[in-house]
């Protein structure tokens, strides 16, 4: 894995991530983000918490890589259950969805005072042991543009999840 090229582009696609996901629920109401998708999955509420938990996990890879480059960063404990489980053991369906919004967008502004006061961060990295037991060395720049990408994605869904239900 490698640390995207255009690093200022990744940034600010990941800078601005949290008012995009806002956006995409703010004016919703309760009944909109518990509706299901008659496809199944998520709701919108259980997205916008998994969002936010997805980030706040690998918040500590950033910091771990820009402390000590090469750190081990283990996700065991999280990837032995699966996120359907995380779901209902973090309560999800039940949470109001306005402190997750706040904790993806302090944590987006964290590691982006970060970003600017160490700029060789960008290519640190941490190493992971996938959950098949392969050792991935993936540096901080990789990490913002997957969760660059993981909001964008989740947006996506929510898009289509009022679709179906005939509002966005």
């Amino acid at each position: 894995m490698n640390a995207p090229e255009d690093r200022d582009a990744t940034i600010a696609r990941y800078r601005e991530g949290p008012a995009l996901l806002e956006r995409a629920v703010k004016a919703l109401r309760d009944a909109d983000l518990d509706a299901m998708p008659s496809g199944g999955g998520w709701t919108v509420r259980q997205i916008v918490h998994h969002v936010a938990d997805g980030d706040d996990l690998w918040k500590l890879s950033i910091k771990m890589a820009i402390g000590n480059d090469n750190a081990e960063f283990h996700l065991d404990w999280y990837w032995s259950l699966t996120q359907e489980t995380w779901a209902q053991r973090w309560a999800y369906s039940q949470r109001s969805i306005a402190a997750s919004l706040s904790l993806l967008k302090a944590s987006r502004e964290h590691i982006l005072q970060l970003l600017d006061c160490v700029p060789e961060a960008w290519n640190r990295a941490v190493v992971v042991r996938t959950p098949q037991g392969e050792i991935e060395h993936v540096p901080v720049g990789y990490v913002i543009q997957m969760q660059a990408d993981h909001v964008q994605h989740h947006i996506k869904r929510i898009h289509a999840i009022l679709k179906e239900r005939g509002g966005a």
